[in-house]
């Protein structure tokens, strides 16, 4: 009787376990059962291009984005064009910006097939776009332009040294070809243009590469991007206009991003909106875990560029339609898998992420439009390999617990006799992000990025800028600190913060028309902005009390040779 019953008990089981695998099964198909479902409808509807009523269940949910050849259906896991999460190793060459290899490629690598499925045999000139010397003022909004007037400045023409091969990130000749007939989409379409311009030869000239191509060519030992660059606004453009072809979520991070990929091949990290502008961080929250703000990354670049830094990368502001820029388009199982309706008949998704992924956090549209920023990458790091680097003053990341420099006074004189802050211009480089960190409020610079062929002898790349303009009630003192205990600053920065600290050139009303452009506008409150008038004359007071101890001599650092800076005095 005993063994009778044991038997019928491991029946039992062996159907539970069968039940459970069927529905699973199931599952996994319903994103092809729902696309075959509405196929003979959206061959019925073919002329219709609305989405979906936000009533309505939306359809094709599963829906792929087709490929020649390929059979559409979810992609191995492993075969999505994820972010790295950021590396906690100081020494660790992972990046925030930086794509995921696949672990599936051949003999190449993902982003050597990316370029080199373009390329076609031959040399161009090795200096194009490496120096741009196109001197085009940026156009005023309206009338008058204050930012014409500031780039009129001499400060603002200061050139950078002479570029050798060692100074370009690229040598272009060996490095990048771009061909776009050659190219796995026939639809790809330059930059929006009906028609392309070849040279004889059949190449395509070097006004035809995209412009995020554009812009990693540029790049160099001293600037992420050139003063005046057109190349810039142009990709600024295609931030906001370029069809957007696949959507995957970045891999770790603690909060929702999306990497985007356009129909010109480009890639961009959308940061979608969390808060409205009026909101400011609730008083109890640790800077670990406030929101991450899309205007803030927004207005981080603009800021960057008044600075004359030009180490943000370029971002505008863009408003998505949920509907057909994400869901459909996106070949990410979890992401799409976390889409709903909510009760007020809007679209919304959660995606996977340590803080704020939840129903309770769900980003929603209205019904299904929503704002965010997209942030260009940089070149891959199969191509350009970058160095991260554990921020000196990082803090605690801790409830309690206070890092060293909080609580030894002299903790720069350590940092100064530690490589690479005892030579060349790291430290004073630390200084100006400092400064840049400090007038948008932003507590967290964990962790900082150069490209590894310079060494160190080069610019920090000021990524991840979300956690600024948090609060314009409060200044936040000790993200000075490393300011007050080095006393230590550039001559061209400190010319440039006492010119911004004008009345007729005024840092807030400067930035004020340079956000103008962004089609998200406004993009800061007026308190925001007033409050970077503010935390300069605080930056400047620091400085001040520092020469006034220490000598001019021994806080600021001359970084501009003779003749320019007699120019620069002569025009004060």
């Amino acid at each position: 009787m005993k063994m009778i019953l044991f038997r019928k008990f491991r029946v039992l089981i062996l159907m539970v376990f069968l039940i459970a695998c069927t529905m699973h099964i199931m599952i996994d198909l319903l994103p092809k059962l729902e696309k075959r479902a509405a196929g003979p409808a959206t061959a019925g509807n073919s002329g219709c291009s609305c989405s979906n009523r936000p009533s309505e269940e939306p359809q094709n949910w599963g829906k792929q984005r087709s490929r020649t050849g390929a059979e559409s259906g979810w992609p191995n896991k492993h075969t999505l064009r994820i972010l790295q999460d950021f590396s906690n190793e100081p020494n660790s060459n992972l990046s925030s910006h930086s794509l995921e290899k696949n672990t599936g490629s051949a003999d190449k690598t993902e982003p050597f097939k990316r370029l080199e499925q373009y390329s076609q045999h031959g040399n161009i000139d090795s200096k194009q776009f490496i120096q741009e010397t196109n001197t085009n003022k940026i156009q005023p909004v309206m009338g008058y332009s204050k930012l014409n007037v500031l780039f009129e400045h001499s400060l603002y023409k200061i050139q950078v040294p002479g570029l050798t091969e060692e100074d370009t990130l690229f040598n272009v000749n060996t490095d990048i070809r771009f061909n776009p007939k050659a190219a796995e989409n026939p639809e790809w379409k330059n930059e929006g243009n009906d028609e392309e311009v070849y040279v004889p030869t059949g190449e395509p000239s070097a006004d035809s590469y995209p412009n995020w191509l554009k812009f990693h060519i540029g790049i160099n030992r001293y600037e992420l991007y050139s003063r005046h660059n057109p190349v810039i606004d142009s990709l600024l453009k295609d931030l906001v206009s370029q069809k957007i072809t696949s959507v995957a979520m970045k891999s770790g991070g603690t909060q929702l991003k999306l990497i985007m990929t356009f129909q010109n091949y480009g890639q961009a990290l959308f940061k979608p909106m969390k808060q409205t502008r009026e909101q400011e961080t609730p008083p109890d929250f640790f800077y670990f875990s406030d929101f991450e703000r899309h205007n803030a990354e927004i207005a981080a670049f603009h800021l960057d560029r008044i600075l004359d830094f030009r180490r943000v990368p370029p971002v505008a502001g863009r408003l998505v339609n949920m509907t057909k820029e994400i869901k459909d388009v996106t070949r990410d199982k979890k992401l799409w898998r976390t889409f709903f309706i909510s009760p007020a008949n809007n679209i919304c998704f959660y995606g996977e992420c340590s803080y704020y992924c939840s129903t309770e956090h769900a980003l929603c549209g209205k019904p299904d439009q929503i704002e965010g920023s997209l942030a260009a990458f940089l070149p891959d790091l199969a191509l350009a390999k970058r160095k991260t680097w554990r921020n000196p003053w990082r803090r605690s990341y801790h409830k309690r617990k206070k890092a060293e420099w909080e609580v030894d006074p002299d903790y720069c004189e350590e940092v100064k006799q530690t490589p690479p802050y005892d030579s060349g211009t790291r430290l004073l480089d630390i200084m100006d992000m400092t400064i840049f960190d400090f007038l948008m409020g932003n507590m967290d610079r964990h962790h900082y990025e150069t490209f590894e062929k310079f060494g160190n002898e080069t610019f920090i790349i000021h990524l991840d800028n979300g956690r600024g303009f948090g609060k314009h009630s409060h200044d936040e003192m000790s993200i000075l600190v490393p300011l007050s205990q080095c006393c230590r600053v550039k001559r061209s920065t400190h010319l440039r913060l006492q010119l911004l600290a004008k009345e007729e050139y005024k840092l807030s009303e400067l930035v004020e028309e340079s956000l103008l452009r962004d089609k998200l506008m406004p993009i800061l409150i007026k308190p925001h902005l007033e409050a970077m008038d503010r935390r300069l004359r605080v930056v400047l007071k620091v400085l001040s009390d520092c020469i006034e101890r220490d000598g001019y001599n021994n806080v600021v650092e001359n970084d501009l040779d003779s003749a320019t800076a007699n120019t620069i005095t002569s025009t004060r």
